[in-house]
């Protein structure tokens, strides 16, 4: 039995024993945005022009490991069942052939703390993506998202070439998050600072969203042919979250995830008018296995990492 699904049997019972108040709010209720959440995409898609040189000629997903939760722990009051869902990594190839990867995957232990199932080939060429990239982007400091990264071999030579932009948040929190990763590695390197939106290659624009960690962010990016996507990281999960403007149970967020809540709600409701707005754009939650699939079908993501354009 894995470590969340044990704490989470336990809370489970606790609950029981409290009473149902408990059990609705801490499983159920999700709450509503106290707060606002300002995305300009205006002014995001005109950094995203700001940038001269190679454009990103197409976009590829890995699929890492699959994995499930219980439905209730990625959209409050959904029931038990268990939700299929995957760890990603993407990769940018530019026009002149360099590359960027958004998200490095898991490792061997984290998918087995996860109760995932890694996909070993997708593994490698996820660590044959980070050797290739000229940039290399987290959406946050979660071990799904960044293990890839610092289980990479060469990572001290890695993190003095330039290519990682962690930005100040994701490297603070690197401990809390992912105790004994390789410190020494990380010895001198200096993280990338701003305050709402950056611009890091053509068409690729940082989009800060803190509330699910400290450092989160999102990535705008804008291809040549003029499609656009935004990978939210773990704003949301899936599709739904954004759709219901709906959290994960509070028991998930408060005792597991250590989320700032309001923080996120609010960001899931500047999403779901986002995606009201701009139907055309292509809005790509952290694991939602449906909509990475449905977009590799409609040929808008290349499935894997080994073809070059």
């Amino acid at each position: 039995m894995n470590t969340w699904l044990r704490r989470a049997l336990i809370a489970l019972a606790v609950l029981l024993a409290v009473g149902g108040g408990a059990y609705y709010w801490l499983i159920v209720e999700s709450g509503t945005p106290s707060g606002t959440y300002a995305l300009d995409l205006k002014e995001v898609r005109r950094l995203a022009d700001s940038m001269p040189g190679p454009r990103v000629a197409s976009v590829h997903a890995e699929h890492v490991a699959a994995f499930s939760f219980p439905r209730t722990a990625v959209l409050a009051g959904d029931g038990w069942k268990p939700l299929p869902m995957a760890i990603f990594s993407y990769r940018l190839m530019f026009s002149d052939s360099s590359s960027a990867v958004i998200d490095t995957g898991v490792t061997a232990r984290g998918a087995a703390e996860m109760n995932a199932a890694l996909d070993d080939a997708a593994a490698q060429n996820v660590r044959a993506g980070i050797k290739n990239a000229s940039l290399i982007v987290l959406t946050h400091e979660h071990p799904d998202h960044i293990g890839g990264l610092l289980d990479f071999p060469f990572l001290r030579a890695e993190m003095k070439s330039g290519h990682v932009k962690l930005n100040a948040e994701q490297l603070a929190n690197l401990e809390r998050f992912n105790p004994g990763y390789h410190k020494e590695a990380f010895a001198g390197y200096h993280p990338i600072a701003y305050d709402k939106y950056l611009a890091i290659a053509p068409g690729v624009v940082l989009i800060r969203s803190p509330g699910h960690t400290p450092g989160s962010q999102m990535v705008y990016v804008k291809t040549a042919k003029g499609d656009e996507f935004l990978f939210t990281g773990d704003v949301a999960w899936t599709m739904r979250n954004i759709d219901e403007v709906r959290e994960r149970a509070r028991l998930v967020t408060w005792f597991f995830l250590g989320e700032d809540r309001d923080a996120v709600l609010a960001q899931l409701a500047a999403l779901n008018a986002l995606k009201k707005a701009e139907p055309h754009l292509h809005i790509v939650p952290g694991h939602d296995l449906g909509v990475a699939t449905a977009l590799e079908n409609e040929g808008l993501l290349v499935k894997g990492f080994t073809a070059t354009r």
